[in-house]
């Protein structure tokens, strides 16, 4: 699904991205409802990035990435966390593109997100290529997302992936 958000785009950066678990549903300017064998998923556009709701039979879980301000906890390159009774895994990287790479890049993700069933993306009016993109699946047991914030002036594209999953117990050998 695309949709135009209706805000001003301000002039954010990549490295203003901050990370959070547990927060509250923050105002959204766009969601999309799922049902994902028996997990509730809503992803959640805000005006400056991404929220993703789960709920399944043993929790819940909110994960937050957004230009939040006072907020302490940066963009981490990797965590991996237990929530409850599940393993929560999360991945960032931030790639610095030429413009025309860029706008390339940008037409390739809005053009997989738009087309899938469980994909929800959000392009800013007026700019060119300033959009956040999420994309959601449910495999082997886990749910998964998947999200992108482009932040054309810079030439900056920054990806996150997700997993949460039951925590598997480790193998007799290791």
């Amino acid at each position: 699904m695309l949709t135009t958000l209706k805000t001003v785009y301000t002039d954010t950066r990549a490295g203003d991205l901050a990370w959070a678990l547990g927060r509250e549903p923050l105002p959204a300017l766009a969601t999309l409802d799922l049902e994902l064998s028996g997990a509730t998923v809503q992803l959640r556009l805000l005006g400056a990035s991404h929220q993703v709701l789960l709920e399944q039979e043993k929790g819940t879980c909110s994960e937050t990435v957004a230009c939040i301000p006072g907020s302490s906890t940066p963009l981490p390159l990797g965590v991996s966390k237990r929530v409850g009774e599940w393993e929560y895994e999360f991945a960032a990287c931030v790639e610095t593109l030429s413009r025309g790479q860029f706008a390339g890049r940008a037409q390739e993700l809005l053009a997989l997100v738009t087309e899938h069933p469980h994909g929800l993306a959000g392009v800013f009016p007026g700019i060119p290529h300033a959009f956040t993109a999420m994309l959601a699946q449910r495999h082997e047991g886990a749910v998964m997302w998947r999200t992108w914030h482009a932040y054309p002036q810079d030439g900056q594209l920054v990806a996150t992936r997700t997993r949460v999953g039951v925590r598997m117990p480790l193998p007799a050998a290791f």
